[in-house]
């Protein structure tokens, strides 16, 4: 068999060289691929079977056990090789969440004015009739530093603006950077320092009285309340400290579970002479609980299915194996991601490069890519197949591993994602207006066209691209 292996091998490389038939990374290739998924709506289907029919699916619950099998058999019906891996997920669920401002100077009689908060992700829990402290709002770590006499027995409010006009330039991911650290990290330090609970102005530009969620670093053993409030009610609250003593009460009643049994769906398009070689194209399948995750991240798990349906549809197989994964706990643990690094670690040198979709459906313009610089002349083909529409600047870092591929960054793994148009992705990020409407479906085709071209340049390639190096950083 081998033999007769070798021998057809060396008939395509003949009919190749002869003009027979086309080369795999010939232009007209990367041009039928690139076609045929801007005429294909298969990703916005799949992406509407996601949110309209299963939902949230934060890890543990439900929704997120509905969506793995949602997945996998649709890539069981493209003939794709599926393989649900084992992941045991955080089980956190959000219970009553309540926020009122009971005192404050100039407070007529008899009135309250109503918080619009939401938990953040790993709070822990008030009483259930909830508690009632003294407001200590702060405008940065430095702030709440110079306040700490102030802190112990408080309710917190870190009053940290999201810088919208850093969005709008193009620099949407430092300006989330900067506000999540807040509601990550302040959370841990201010029940350190013995706050009775934490509130964080939330993360994003849509001040349409909008709460934003996400992850906080709170640990068991100081796991005090902790909830995002919307900027109006942050300013609004800054406001009336500046006037006098603000008093509030809280409720937030969340619980944690025990760990859930889950899993990372996996779907291989073997290779044809090198199938033991893989590019890995993913999203994360897990999302929030306050929307049906459609930008964060239906779109990246839609998009990645939609590059296998594209090369089925053509009849193009590929030389290595194209492998689309949708992750499990991106949002609150990165489990997925931690464990196919612990089941492939070994087998790093045989992946060839990672590609993940996080960042929504704006529009493309190109991608960000981690491979050296003395590499990345090398995927002038890509550029040339995707300048057409549009989406053919080559960005270089570093480092360029969404969250869940890190961990095969360390290891040399050269990663990819899409370079995307953010300038309202956090408008809708992890609040309840992350819903199918707000996904055009032609970028999502013009999404897939990038995913796919690119995908299938990797899998082809003569030589692979390089191992990277990754400084700094740990495992968490």
């Amino acid at each position: 068999m081998k033999a007769v292996a070798t021998s057809l091998t060396a008939i395509a490389a003949a009919l190749i060289s002869a003009g027979a038939i086309a080369a795999p990374n010939d232009p007209a290739t990367l041009a039928r691929i690139r076609d045929s998924a801007m005429q294909d709506n298969y990703a916005f289907e799949r992406l509407a079977d996601l949110t309209d029919l299963v939902g949230p699916r934060l890890s543990g619950s439900p929704g997120a056990a509905a969506a793995v099998e949602q997945v996998a058999e649709a890539m069981r019906k493209l003939g794709a090789k599926v393989t649900l891996q084992p992941v045991k997920v955080p089980h956190w669920v959000r219970g009553e969440e309540k926020g009122e401002l009971v005192d404050y100077s100039g407070r007529p009689a008899g009135l309250s004015q109503r918080v619009v908060l939401t938990a953040l992700g790993g709070s822990g829990a008030t009483p259930a009739a909830g508690l009632t402290a003294p407001v200590l709002v702060v405008k940065d770590f430095a702030d709440l530093k110079a306040h700490a006499a102030e802190v112990k027995g408080r309710i917190v409010l870190f009053n940290v603006p999201f810088d919208q006009e850093m969005a709008d330039r193009g620099l949407a991911g430092p300006a989330y950077g900067h506000g999540a650290a807040y509601r990550f990290a302040g959370p841990k330090i201010a029940a350190e320092m013995g706050a009775a609970a934490v509130l964080v102005r939330s993360v994003g530009g849509a001040d349409y009285r909008v709460q934003h969620t996400g992850a906080s670093g709170l640990v068991d053993g100081a796991r005090i309340p902790a909830a995002a409030v919307t900027a109006e009610d942050a300013m609004l609250m800054a406001r009336l400290s500046a006037r006098g003593p603000l008093k509030m009460h809280l409720t937030l009643t969340p619980q944690i579970l025990p760990d859930a049994d889950s899993f990372n769906v996996i779907a291989d398009l073997p290779g044809t002479d090198k199938p033991d070689e893989v590019v890995i194209v993913s999203g994360h399948l897990d999302s929030w609980d306050l929307a049906t995750g459609a930008n964060d991240d239906g779109t990246g798990v839609a998009g990645a299915m939609g590059v296998l349906e594209t090369l089925k549809k053509l009849n193009l197989q590929p030389r290595r194996t194209i492998r689309m994964i949708a992750w499990m706990n991106e949002e609150n643990g990165t489990r997925g991601g931690k464990a196919y690094h612990a089941a492939y670690k070994d087998k790093a040198e045989k992946h060839i490069a990672g590609i993940e979709s996080d960042s929504g459906g704006g529009r493309p313009f190109g991608l960000i890519t981690s491979v050296s610089p003395q590499t990345v002349g090398l995927l002038k083909p890509v550029q040339d197949a995707l300048e057409p529409i549009g989406a053919n600047v080559i960005m270089r870092r570093d480092s360029a591993a969404g969250a869940d591929l890190t961990l095969m960054e360390k290891e040399g793994v050269p990663m990819f994602e899409p370079l995307v148009d953010g300038h309202s992705y956090f408008h809708y990020h992890h609040t309840p207006a992350d819903t199918l409407d707000k996904v055009n479906p032609y970028e999502l085709q013009r999404h897939v066209a990038v995913l796919t071209s690119l995908s299938w340049y990797l899998a082809n390639l003569d030589q692979p691209l390089g191992r990277v190096t990754v400084h700094g950083g740990d495992d968490d």
